[in-house]
């Protein structure tokens, strides 16, 4: 990836929708490999054994590289690829569905079935946690306290999430900084301290806001 905030699935769900008497029945997971999505896909085959149809598609990879649907004895390309491309434009990377359906009698057609299942599809996203990571450095401040209440107001004025702040002789601010972010930041808190507070740069990783913390991404 080249530091662009990237979405990603982070809980799945599910979501439930009724068209014509039919229940299509959509349940998400986060997967990071063909084989966690096989695996998901095999559960979900074993727990709703008695439905007609059970199709999927997933998507792994920092691009979007590994790409897999099946219409699961719907006719062709009515299931699986509208699926999948639900997913793709919404741009959720690390993302595996099966979409359920118990059939209730009556035929949709084909542009009935596509609808049905990228209907599906967004309401089981809906029901899902998908949060937007992105490229930053831990950058650690140091100041006195004179420039705390500078410091604070800069970074939530940045919209830069702060992880710790520890109170002793010195304050010393632990954020997670966007990369592009990074200079800008270093230089306003420079200007509003003249020049006291000291920086001590982290490494860099993929972090999200979550749950109102911080989730850093190995």
């Amino acid at each position: 990836m080249d530091g662009k905030p990237v979405k990603i699935l982070y809980k799945g769900g599910s979501g439930e929708i009724v068209e014509k008497k039919s229940r299509f029945i959509a349940t998400l997971e986060k997967i990071e490999t063909e084989e966690e999505a096989a695996a998901f896909i095999a559960r979900m085959r074993k727990q709703y054994w008695d439905a007609r149809h059970n199709c999927h598609a997933f998507v792994a990879g920092e691009n979007f590289e590994l790409q897999r649907c099946s219409d699961d004895g719907e006719p062709g390309g009515t299931a699986g690829r509208p699926m999948l491309d639900v997913l793709l434009k919404e741009g959720v990377h690390n993302a595996a569905v099966v979409v359920t359906r118990y059939f209730g009698g009556t035929l949709l057609g084909t542009g009935g079935l596509v609808r049905a299942y990228q209907k599906a599809v967004q309401e089981g996203l809906k029901n899902s946690v998908v949060i937007e990571k992105r490229l930053g450095q831990r950058l650690r401040i140091g100041t006195d306290y004179n420039g705390i209440g500078k410091i604070q107001y800069i970074l939530a004025q940045r919209q830069v999430d702060v992880v710790d702040t520890a109170y002793a002789e010195k304050v010393l601010v632990e954020a997670m900084v966007p990369i592009e972010k990074l200079a800008g930041l270093q230089e306003a808190v420079r200007e509003a301290t003249n020049g006291t507070a000291r920086f001590e740069a982290g490494e860099q990783a993929w972090f999200a806001p979550v749950d109102g913390g911080i989730k850093i991404f190995g």
